[in-house]
């Protein structure tokens, strides 16, 4: 009896790990899909994640267009697109926050280049800080750029991937879209939007052969977190997201994010979420998702607390530098900012 109860035991062990063997292989395999020729548009391609995806995409051979608000910015990226090899890399200056300039930027790019395969949604902007120190404005910007941008930038390209039967949609949500973090509120309220509404599209256009891929990363090291907006006391606001950023176990590399993104993309995954941390921290909200919601408020007793008036100001991460923020502790942040177009002519701690 014990035998046979042993046996099954290690029945059971063989198939949940050829279980978790198999998933491995089915999240590492790369997919059939070519972007030799393809057409791709990303939005925030100008640095961070975007520029990566972006260098990374030409390298295979793809068309690529890319947007941000900064013309410097993007003719810094457009030559190091083009150094990866691209045979063609279009700039467009835009504010995504104008529903017309968002129309208006797919129109072009198809007119240059041709229909868009792959529209990849990665404009971002996050501003942290206590509940009391935000205001409407933090929430509406936030919707503006991660919710109403892609939504319109979805609708323009869907109509020609929807006559083709073949589209690639590619959603850079946030972990924080999924499980909501103290001190960012506005951020995770938008992202969890975004999270709905891929879902939602990912749903009702398989029938028609484009895929949608929402994207959930953790941590990562792109180097973006001096264009941050801090609020509340800016140097302890500033100082635990530069270091979070910087943790080497905890935070994944812009370029292994964007390896994983188009593998995901090619393959035509529903969701990609990105990191350890960010798997465990989503896999246990959706399990007891109270639990999680109680774990955050016990977090939120670790940030910095509110303050007075001053602490409504709105600051970006660069203004907010101190010792800390400055030392070996960021260095890996740092070196992502050299690596991936952050360095904006910022002005040196402590200016």
């Amino acid at each position: 009896m014990k035998q046979a109860s042993s046996r099954s035991t290690w029945l059971k062990a063989a198939g949940i790990g050829a279980a978790v063997a198999a998933a491995a292989l089915w999240a590492n395999r790369r997919g059939s899909y070519d972007l030799r020729g393809r057409v791709v548009l990303i939005t925030g391609g100008s640095r961070g994640l975007g520029l990566v995806l972006a260098r990374q995409a030409a390298a295979e051979g793809a068309k690529v267009a890319i947007c941000a608000r900064d013309a410097d910015e993007l003719e810094r990226a457009r030559q190091e697109v083009v150094d990866s090899g691209a045979a063609q890399v279009l700039t467009f200056v835009r504010d995504l926050a104008d529903e017309t300039a968002v129309r208006t930027l797919v129109s072009e790019v198809r007119q240059q280049l041709g229909p868009i395969d792959v529209l990849i949604n990665n404009a971002g902007i996050i501003t942290g800080g206590p509940l009391e120190h935000m205001d409407v404005r933090d929430y509406q910007e936030t919707m503006d750029i991660h919710f109403w941008a892609a939504l319109h930038a979805m609708y323009a390209v869907l109509p020609e991937m929807k006559k083709r039967r073949e589209g690639r949609i590619i959603n850079i949500a946030s972990v924080g879209g999924k499980v909501s973090v103290p001190h960012l509120a506005p951020y995770c309220a938008s992202k969890f939007a975004l999270v709905g509404l891929s879902e939602g599209f990912r749903a009702e256009l398989l029938r028609y052969g484009v895929y949608v891929t929402t994207v959930c990363p953790g941590l990562m090291r792109t180097g973006s977190a001096r264009h941050a907006v801090v609020k509340g006391q800016h140097l302890l606001e500033f100082a635990w997201f530069m270091l979070s950023d910087s943790l080497p176990a905890l935070t994944v590399s812009a370029e292994y994010a964007a390896r994983q993104i188009w593998n995901a993309a090619r393959r035509g995954d529903a969701e990609l979420i990105l990191g350890v941390p960010a798997k465990l921290i989503s896999l246990l909200h959706g399990v007891a998702p109270g639990s999680v919601a109680n774990l955050m408020s016990w977090v939120n007793r670790t940030l910095p607390d509110a303050t007075g008036p001053a602490g409504d100001v709105r600051r970006r991460g660069f203004e907010s530098e101190s010792e800390v923020t400055d030392s070996w502790l960021t260095g890996l942040t740092r070196q992502a900012e050299r690596d991936n177009n952050q360095l904006n002519n910022h002005p040196p701690y402590p200016a």
